[in-house]
């Protein structure tokens, strides 16, 4: 029981510190190569608060145990939609004022409706998952030509604002870089930790639903969950602190 718990407070500790360090990384090999800053913000979006769940689902999945894995996909979003808005709205109201506000909520539903879906068919293949990644990196591009053609303050949408609020959480995001040694190090040992970290988690979170009886869905939906959700939560009453809602 012990070294259950052990090794889901380490894991979940691994995936915070060590997607704070692969974004660090990944922004700093971005502008150090001299791209646009609008690639800088998919990096920032793509491997920021996020990547504790891509992880930790990749490796319940990988080490069979798939529950788990549906458990934090369905879990994360139930805390985003409640626990994570619902804290940042205790500190600043979340009033949004955008005049295309709805279109985000609107795909997030979307999202929300197919995986209702795949859950009640029970149908998964490797080409659904390929249809759901090509569905997002086109909802992003979406995002980020919308951006590029109009003024950002006037137009916002989930991207821009997401990758807004971290680096509100993080001002020394953007520090100077003298070479190349420092970025690739940073992004090197996050990817590790994060490994690390999931599969620690992994290991705890199977271990305690054993111990306590219960099912791995169920451990998944709470613990690991709201575990890998802390990082949305402190971008985001971060962000609702320094009035950015």
């Amino acid at each position: 029981m012990i070294s259950a718990l052990l090794f889901t407070v380490f894991g979940l500790v691994a995936l915070v510190f060590g997607g704070e360090l692969l974004v660090r990384g990944a922004v700093a090999l971005a502008e150090k190569a001299g791209v646009s800053a609008l690639v800088i913000g998919v990096v920032i979006v793509g491997l920021g608060t996020s990547m504790p769940e891509l992880v930790t689902s990749i490796e319940a999945a990988l080490m069979g145990s798939p529950a788990i894995a549906w458990g934090n996909i369905v879990g994360s979003n139930i805390a985003n939609s409640l626990l994570i808005l619902g804290a940042a709205a205790l500190v600043a109201p979340m009033a949004i004022a955008s005049t295309n506000r709805w279109r985000d909520p609107v795909v997030a539903l979307a999202g929300s409706v197919v995986l209702f879906l795949l859950a009640l068919t029970g149908v998964g293949s490797l080409v659904i998952g390929v249809l759901l990644l090509a569905a997002l990196s086109g909802y992003i591009a979406w995002c980020y030509r919308e951006e590029r053609l109009a003024d950002p303050a006037v137009v916002h949408n989930a991207p821009y604002d997401r990758a807004q609020a971290l680096e509100l959480t993080d001002t020394g995001l953007h520090g100077a870089r003298n070479g190349w040694t420092r970025p690739v190090m940073l992004t090197l040992i996050g990817l590790a930790v994060l490994v690390g970290g999931g599969r620690l988690l992994v290991d705890g979170a199977i271990d305690l639903a054993r111990i306590a009886g219960l099912s791995e869905t169920l451990i998944g939906l709470t613990i690991v969950a709201i575990g890998t959700s802390l990082p949305e939560l402190v971008t985001s009453v971060v962000a609702a602190r320094k009035g950015q809602p």
